[in-house]
């Protein structure tokens, strides 16, 4: 796979003590150093006017401001410092780059998966939550279907790709997000080149057309809350969540479906605690990629949180390291039956040994690797839950059986 990575996102330090922690990003790149086919990209940071895509501005503005001033607790959970601001906005410009990278013809061995931190699913339109700030995947899917529109012609460049994945800049680290550019990200308004890597012809170029339906599955152990509610009312994002009932945010209950435009395009499978590896595969199989294939998506991105692992040590899930594989390759062969181009996005996972290890077993499917199959018979509660969503009325289309040896 090719990985975005920004040195920038390890700024962000919420404490010594915070789960998430740049030690997360640490020891992913150390798991990836040995496996073969990894690459990596340094895109630009995302300029504001893509945030305020999908964010309120006085929300962004305020945001901003937080960080100059310092930081502090936003809430609870959820710790700024003033690099954060910035760590933010290369986080987001991860993720647009692995949409447009995509959407420019990276498949297969190229898929393109961003590592980036803070997360961003749980950040709604005016404010942040659950670790998060800017909503990343959010960002992505808005500008993959508004082009460029909405950055007013801001083009993020693909950036460099390198054996190791430092940002490409003269000192090793961030140039186009410099601390002293005004609007913070908005110095990738200027920095952004045609004539490289990132130019129209290359994965990472303009979507200047933008695109009709984008659909995100989001699989981290807890409800993308903010992801739902940005797009709840509408019909040109199929969102679907796959996640833990009755821990935080409290949110993503079957019967949240979607409003206005947009009812029937939420789908969300509140799984009860236990739920294993088969639970989230006849998820998957039965509802979340019928579903999509209904939607006909122009891109299919992933939220892809690794905390529902059966050793996270923030949850009660019993997902396995192989399991992740199984589900990466149940969205690749959707991808290329659909004819849908596919890019991941990290989110949560807080064990620093499962994390690393699940985002490594990600990348050995798209490198050839054959996940060992689930034996394990879906459990009743599991299945409970399958069904009732399914009885909620979705428009679910025919698929081939995605599951290879399974």
């Amino acid at each position: 796979m090719n990985f975005g990575y920004r040195e920038r996102c390890l700024d962000h330090d919420p404490g010594p003590r915070h789960p998430e922690s740049p030690d997360r990003l640490r020891a992913v790149r150390e798991r990836l150093a040995g496996c073969h086919g990894v690459s990596y990209t340094a895109p630009d940071s995302a300029p504001v006017a893509a945030a305020t895509a999908v964010h309120d501005p006085d929300y962004v503005e305020a945001f901003r401001q937080f960080c100059a001033d310092g930081g502090g607790s936003w809430d609870a959970d959820t710790v700024a410092v003033e690099a954060t601001w910035e760590a933010a906005l290369a986080s987001t410009g991860l993720a647009t780059w692995a949409a447009r990278a995509a959407l420019a013809g990276a498949d297969g061995r190229d898929t393109p998966f961003a590592l980036g931190r803070p997360p961003g699913h749980h950040a709604v339109e005016d404010g942040a939550m659950g670790f998060c700030f800017l909503n990343n995947v959010a960002v992505a899917a808005q500008l993959a279907l508004d082009g460029d529109s909405r950055t007013d012609g801001a083009h993020q460049a693909d950036g460099d790709r390198q054996g190791d994945g430092t940002d490409a800049d003269t000192d090793g680290r961030d140039g186009p997000a410099a601390a002293d550019t005004p609007e913070g990200g908005d110095a990738g308004d200027d920095s952004g080149t045609d004539d490289g890597p990132g130019g129209d012809d290359s994965p990472g170029g303009d979507t200047p057309g933008g695109v009709d339906r984008v659909a995100v599955l989001d699989w981290d152990v807890h409800h993308g809350n903010g992801t739902q509610d940005i797009f709840l009312d509408r019909g040109d994002v199929f969102f679907a969540s796959l996640h833990e009932d009755g821990i935080y945010p409290g949110t993503g209950d079957s019967a949240e479906t979607g409003t206005g435009p947009g009812e029937g395009a939420t789908l969300n499978v509140p799984f009860p605690p236990g739920t294993t590896t088969s639970g989230y595969l006849a998820a998957v199989d039965d509802l979340v990629l019928p579903a999509f294939a209904a939607h006909d998506p122009d891109l299919v991105l992933v939220s892809a949180g690794f905390d529902a692992h059966e050793h996270d040590p923030i949850s009660r899930m019993r997902v396995s390291t192989e399991g992740y594989g199984l589900l990466a390759q149940r969205l690749a062969c959707f991808a290329e039956w659909a004819d849908a181009p596919l890019a991941f996005v990290l989110e949560g996972g807080y064990g620093l040994d499962t994390l690393s290890d699940s985002v490594r077993v990600v990348h050995e499917v798209f490198d050839g690797y054959q996940p060992a199959p689930a034996d394990e018979a879906v459990q009743a509660g599991a299945r409970a839950v399958v069904d009732d969503v399914r009885d909620r009325g979705f428009d679910l289309a025919e698929t081939p059986d995605f599951g290879t040896d399974d």
